[in-house]
């Protein structure tokens, strides 16, 4: 038995939650069914302390049903970074099941920091599987990581795009609601104490903001 498949209970709940859900993933393509119907039936089973079943951590709950329903994606992911001699379907089941949920925590959880996905899916490879799993399974988590980096600048680079819109759109309204500001202004001027006109002011906030400051400046000096 390795030092990580002895120490592994000395790790964080969160790693507990991808290790139960590398199980789970790994029974389910096992058996051939949906992994989220096993998920089901441990918590379900869970309730009863008569069944000697864990209770099925929360972050578990979270990985296996969003590596069901982005499979597809993952896999695609996980096999453009596999090497030549490398095919998905042919890798071992158990490093899939880690491949997968690591896969989907640095493509779906943006929580969790990449680096620290990668560090937790090679620590899983080498408890589960064989002496050269975590080698490859580096190398293929490290090539999704590249590619999250891009996808994120790019997401960065859009964003700040936005921005530099919103910021010029920004200054058409503001110039746009200080000239009304102004004119209600000058209209308040010729009737101070009736407080009413207010209800007929145009719904923009700097101009009620503005209006309402000056009917009481006004009523108070009354």
């Amino acid at each position: 038995m390795s030092t990580s498949k002895q120490n592994f209970k000395r790790h964080g709940s969160r790693y507990k939650a991808r290790r139960r859900a590398v199980d789970i993933l790994f029974e389910a393509e096992f058996r051939d069914i949906d992994p989220v119907l096993i998920l089901e039936d441990r918590i379900e089973l869970s309730r009863n302390q008569d069944n000697q079943v864990k209770p099925v951590p929360e972050y578990t709950q979270d990985i296996v049903p969003g590596v069901a329903v982005h499979l597809d994606a993952i896999d695609d992911a996980i096999a453009s970074n596999l090497s030549s001699d490398w095919r998905l379907d042919r890798i071992p089941a158990v490093d899939r099941a880690v491949l997968r949920v690591t896969a989907w925590e640095m493509l779906y959880n943006p929580e969790v920091d990449n680096p620290v996905s990668v560090t937790e899916g090679v620590e899983l490879a080498s408890e589960y599987s064989n002496d050269q799993a975590p080698a490859y399974v580096h190398a293929v988590l490290d090539g999704i990581l590249k590619t999250a980096d891009l996808r994120l600048a790019d997401a960065a680079t859009t964003a700040r795009e936005n921005d530099d819109d919103s910021y010029l759109d920004n200054l058409i309204v503001s110039s746009e609601g200080t000239g009304s500001t102004e004119s209600t202004e000058s209209t308040e001027a010729t009737a101070p104490t009736n407080p009413a006109a207010n209800d007929e002011l145009p719904n923009e906030d700097l101009t009620k903001d503005s209006s309402e400051d000056s009917t009481r400046e006004t009523t108070e000096e009354n």
